[in-house]
């Protein structure tokens, strides 16, 4: 719902619609992504959408027109006027509705591929601020969504697929719904989505009943294809959802096999011709004569081959076979296991809600500290602190930390950026008074990878710097990680005892899971977090959890794992 509305006021600023809808769609776009209510459920009882602050008597028409059709007809009128791919011209870094509008009302550009055209042909050239330097940026954002196109991150694949199964599991006869595929395996991106559905209503003689009502889902653009027992379709925002009706019988066999990876079933299909067996998305079967041996669960199949079973997130056939057959796998690290969570955002800067807040927030998840580590002065767009304002922010989050009685502790802390040439953007002697200095790249990420890593290999040498945040600066299918030797960082900072950020915000998670294993190896310490700039955010440490999970780290690896005092003795001493 919020990004159909906040679509709506993208193309109608394409438009050059009134400023006054256009704001008023954007403030409802942001209430629904923040609202608790169950919006599906409120449809209903209009008085009950009038409650939700920046919902008025229309948006809450529009959200009613939303939940009946999946649409939005005021979108729709637009995507018509200039083509749907003018949507995708808004995913390019840097590029919004007025620019969009520019390349519009000049040359009639609505799509990625006349914007391209146009830029090689010269005919941008003459448009206010399109100098070559700006040309050759909308060049290189082409590339890199072309390269990302048809990828969704974690969170959006996984909204989607409770969403789905929501829905599925109103029909009678519908027990389960599992996601399987990338989805499962908790890689950062998804391709598509694949479901696997059973109970009654999957049996042979009951599917077509059951595929009808999956057809029918009111979030469905396009059905690509409608079998027996499974069917295709694009969502509205383009992700390709495989819905597989399965017996009870085959599940097991069948959650493994489209879970995959490819390479780790060409592994065990393998393995299991050696030992006399084929394995299928049916079972687990007897090359002889083809009795099944395992089929209900995948804990069977792997058992039948010899193996303990594996968590999805370890199957990219990297050592997980020859681990679980030796049952050698290791303990991995689980969200019930992080003891808190040291990178967030207040209203101080540019976070959502306050220190108190955010304490209590965390403390409701059992969380026993938080670090409020708020943005530092050269980021002026984020409202950050300077040295004075720094020094009343520790003085309020100290008062905080007495008000909530030993319920949570709350350290003082700060993410101060690294400045152009290695710098620090606060005096030593503020950072001297922080429990907690996550220090993190935001600007001038253009630097080459020799510029950039003395850069960082600078800032780790401040004797402050406790934490190394999002070490890549990378944010998924938006903006590539920036040049840098990760191993010499990584080596540099194992030596100085300074811990590495993994950062759990879906639309980052970096570190990748390669460079998590790098630094296990590396020596370095880990810590996630989830850089949260509202309450809610502090629930996305799971996307972050399963990232670990996928490097093979365990308890032992994450320091957040620690209590309050061992988290902090676990970092760079203080000077």
């Amino acid at each position: 719902m919020a990004r159909l509305l906040e679509e709506t006021a993208d193309l109608m600023e394409i438009d050059g619609a009134d400023s006054f809808r256009i704001r008023s769609y954007r403030r409802a776009a942001e209430a629904v992504a923040q609202t608790t209510v169950d919006l599906v459920a409120a449809a209903s009882d209009t008085a009950r959408l009038l409650e939700i602050p920046g919902i008025g008597k229309n948006m809450a028409g529009h959200l009613q027109s939303i939940v009946a059709t999946g649409s939005l007809p005021a979108r729709d009128e637009l995507v018509a006027k200039y083509g749907a791919g003018i949507l995708e011209l808004l995913k390019l870094p840097g590029m919004g509705p007025k620019t969009v509008a520019l390349f519009w009302s000049a040359a009639q550009i609505s799509s990625i591929d006349q914007l391209a055209e146009a830029i090689e042909a010269g005919r941008l050239a003459s448009l206010p601020r399109m100098g070559a330097k700006q040309l050759d940026k909308l060049r290189k954002g082409i590339e890199d969504y072309r390269r990302s196109a048809g990828r969704f991150r974690i969170d959006e694949a996984e909204e989607a697929a409770n969403r789905i199964a929501a829905y599925l599991l109103e029909f009678k006869g519908i027990e389960r719904v599992t996601p399987a595929g990338s989805l499962r395996r908790g890689r950062e991106t998804c391709g598509d989505l694949d479901l696997l559905v059973t109970g009654p209503a999957c049996q042979p003689e009951h599917t077509e009943a059951a595929v009808e009502y999956v057809a029918a889902f009111p979030g469905i653009r396009d059905i690509i294809a409608k079998g027996e027992n499974k069917i295709s379709f694009y969502l509205a925002n383009s992700l390709q959802v495989d819905v597989r009706l399965l017996p009870s019988a085959s599940y097991g066999a069948a959650l493994q096999y489209f879970t995959g990876s490819k390479a780790h079933n060409v592994s065990l299909r393998q393995r299991a011709l050696k030992m006399g067996y084929t394995l299928s998305e049916w079972s687990l079967a007897r090359l002889d004569d083809g009795s099944p041996v395992a089929a209900a669960t995948e804990e069977d199949i792997y058992a039948a081959l010899g193996m303990d079973w594996m968590a999805p997130e370890l199957r990219e056939n990297l050592g997980e076979i020859e681990a679980a057959a030796h049952h050698d796998l290791p303990k991995l690290i689980e969200l019930k296991g992080i003891r808190g969570d040291v990178h967030m955002h207040t209203t101080a800067t540019d976070g959502r809600n306050s220190i108190r807040e955010m304490a209590e927030a965390a403390a409701e998840r059992g969380y026993q500290y938080i670090a409020i580590t708020d943005h530092s002065k050269n980021l002026a767009m984020t409202n950050g602190l300077d040295e004075a304002r720094a020094l009343d922010h520790i003085r309020r989050i100290r008062e905080v930390d007495a008000e909530m009685e030993g319920r949570i502790r709350v350290f003082p802390g700060i993410e101060v950026d690294i400045l152009a040439d290695g710098r620090l953007d606060l005096d030593d002697e503020v950072l001297a008074q922080m429990e907690v200095v996550i220090a993190s790249v935001h600007t001038r990420l253009e630097q080459g990878r020799e510029e950039m890593t003395d850069r960082v290999l600078q800032a780790l040498e401040n004797p402050h710097t406790r934490i190394l945040g999002h070490p890549t600066g990378r944010l998924l299918l938006r903006r590539e990680p920036y040049a840098l030797d990760m191993g010499a960082v990584l080596r540099r900072a194992a030596e100085l005892g300074v811990a590495v950020e993994h950062n759990a915000a879906p639309e980052r998670l970096d570190l990748c899971d390669r460079d998590l294993r790098l630094a296990r190896e590396t020596g370095c310490k880990i810590v996630i977090s989830t850089d949260a700039h509202s309450t809610q955010h502090l629930g996305k440490m799971s996307y972050g959890v399963r990232q670990l999970k996928r490097a093979w780290l365990g308890p032992k690896d994450v320091l957040n794992t620690l209590g309050p005092k061992a988290f902090l003795a676990g970092l760079r001493p203080r000077p």
